[in-house]
Order: C-alpha cells, then structure tokens, then sequence
C-alpha cells in the first residue's frame, strides 16, 4: 500500500510540474536591472520588457539593483525562485567577467539558466562637451602629460565600462583618475553636467547624447563609424586601430527553471528580438539586435562560456586586482 502512494505521489508531482508551467506566467515577471536606470543594460531591458509583457500576457516590470559591477543584481537574480517569475538582464561585465575581478561573488554565470541574447552594444570614448581635447590623439597627448589626473567615470568596478576603459589604458599607457558609479546612466549624467572628464559608454546611453551635443564622442570602438554617430571616429581613424570593443546584454533565469517555462520565456524574448520595429528601435540606439543563430538559451550558453574564459585571460593581462 505505501508502495502504491508513493508511486501515485510522484505521478501527481511529474504532472504538477508541466501544469503549472503550462499555467506560466501566473503573475507578474520582475526583470532585475544590474545596473542604475539610464544606461544601456537598463535601456534595451525596458525595451524587451514592454514586447514580453504583451506576449506573455502579463507585466514584466523591471527593478534596478545595481552595486559592485551588477554582481548585487545578479545575485539577487541568481537566487530567486527557479519558477521563471524573477529574471535577469546582465552584462558582458556582469556576467562574464565578474568571475575573475569579484573574489566571492555569489553566482557562477555559466551555471545560471541563460534565456537570450537581445544585443550587441558597440562602445564609444566620449568627453565633456566643453572638454579642450578635439580629437582622441589630443586627448591622449593631455592624459600622457597629467597622469592620474584626468577623471574617467564607469558603472562599478567589473562592469563592461570599467573593462572597456581598462583595456583602453592597457593600450594606449595612459592613467585615469578613475571613479566607479552605480550603473552606467549616473557616470553619463556627470558627463553630460562636464563634472567627468571622460567615460567609456555603451551605444544605447551614448548615441542619444552624442547626436543632442551634450558630450562629444572621440572615437568608437570597432572598425568602422557606427552609422548612428557617423560622425564620430572609429578607432582606426582616431589612431587606436587594436582597441576594438563590443559589450552584450542578456537575459537569464535561476538554475533550475522548468524547461516549459524556459521554451515560453525564449519564445517571449525572440518575439521581441525578431518584431521588426523592436529591431529598428534597438539598431536607432546603435546597438545590434541578436541575430537567429545568436538568440535562445544554448547560443547564450556557449557565449558565456567563452566569454568568461577570454575575459579571465584580459584581466590578468591588464594587471586588473581581484576585490
């Protein structure tokens, strides 16, 4: 007889388990931020978070918790529920380099249960508005002559910023006074009020304040012009041809999320990623919307995977102190 209700309870538990994520979402998604409102990771998950919400037929409402590089945020993501009901939007920093720079984080990101790429973002240099520097060869003159003098602001120590610009300092020799925020879009504020001397920023929070005047880009950080601020240099042009950098943002899950619930949350994000005026919004902020072999949650796998292992590499080679 107890062999009977044992078996019967683990039946009921086995079909439990696909109702109920069948039944998913049965409230509203909270989509962690990792970062301070503003920047570019809080930016495209608003974006993606409004398209969800329609799909799935219930609100995805975005939280910041930003602090130590994302790795607060991505804690707090990493330990919630595995039921699909709590989120998270990380960083190329946050999510792959965080291992290496933060000694006891409480996550390991390639065992977190990824969902989906939603875009690349190419990085820009920018400086106040007002700053005397008119091409990046005169901002390096300046920054060789006054080491540790000129400020640098970044999204925490660990953040895609905080590495973009590390690595600029690697290559080019020079030294920043260099001072960490909460996210992103607070170390842009203090450029835009020229409190900042200069800043390695994300397209989607540096595009619209390129094209508005109110800081001025000296170069972008790949190849070619970013044809959203073609008027800005891009690192070959501005006489940095090694220094070529593309952040990413990801969503991702708890370990442990049901399967069901991972197909219908991927589902959710593709709708978003692949609407076309979803696209267009994304491309307008100079970002690229992952591609279809980027998107879902094993192309996200593989590119964390990598990721973390290329930037371990980066990071001892920049000399960067694990905290």
């Amino acid at each position: 007889m107890k062999r009977i209700l044992a078996a019967a309870a683990a039946l009921l538990l086995a079909c439990g388990l696909p109702a109920r994520a069948q039944d998913f979402p049965s409230r509203s998604v909270t989509m962690i931020v990792v970062f301070a409102p503003g920047g570019a990771t809080d930016v495209l998950a608003r974006i993606v978070a409004e398209h969800m919400t329609r799909t799935l037929g219930r609100s995805v409402l975005v939280e910041n918790v930003s602090g130590a590089g994302g790795t607060i945020g991505g804690a707090r993501g990493a330990q919630a529920a595995p039921d699909g009901h709590t989120l998270t939007v990380g960083s190329l920093g946050s999510h792959s380099a965080a291992p290496s720079i933060y000694r006891n984080i409480a996550y390991d990101p390639r065992e977190l249960q990824p969902i989906g790429l939603i875009a690349g973002t190419p990085l820009f240099f920018v400086v106040r508005r007002d700053h005397p520097a008119q091409t990046m060869q005169e901002f390096l003159a300046m920054a060789r002559a006054n080491p540790g003098r000129i400020t640098n602001g970044h999204a925490g120590i660990g953040s895609t910023n905080h590495l973009a610009c590390a690595l600029f300092q690697h290559l080019t020799g020079v030294q920043f006074n260099n001072i960490p925020y909460r996210g992103e879009g607070p170390a842009v504020n203090d450029v835009v009020a020229q409190q900042v001397d200069s800043a390695c920023v994300l397209a989607p929070a540096a595009v619209p304040q390129v094209t508005a005047g109110t800081m001025r880009g000296l170069l972008t950080a790949a190849a070619a012009r970013n044809p959203n601020a073609p008027g800005v240099p891009s690192a070959v042009e501005a006489g940095v041809p090694d220094y070529i950098f593309q952040g990413w943002n990801a969503v991702f899950a708890p370990r442990g999320t049901p399967a069901p619930v991972v197909a219908r949350l991927d589902q959710a994000l593709r709708a978003a990623i692949n609407d076309p005026a979803i696209r267009q919004r994304i491309e307008g902020l100079g970002s690229i919307p992952a591609a279809p072999e980027a998107q879902g949650p094993e192309a996200l796998a593989r590119l964390v995977r990598s990721e973390v292992d290329r930037w371990a590499t980066v990071i001892r080679a920049a000399g960067i102190e694990p905290q």
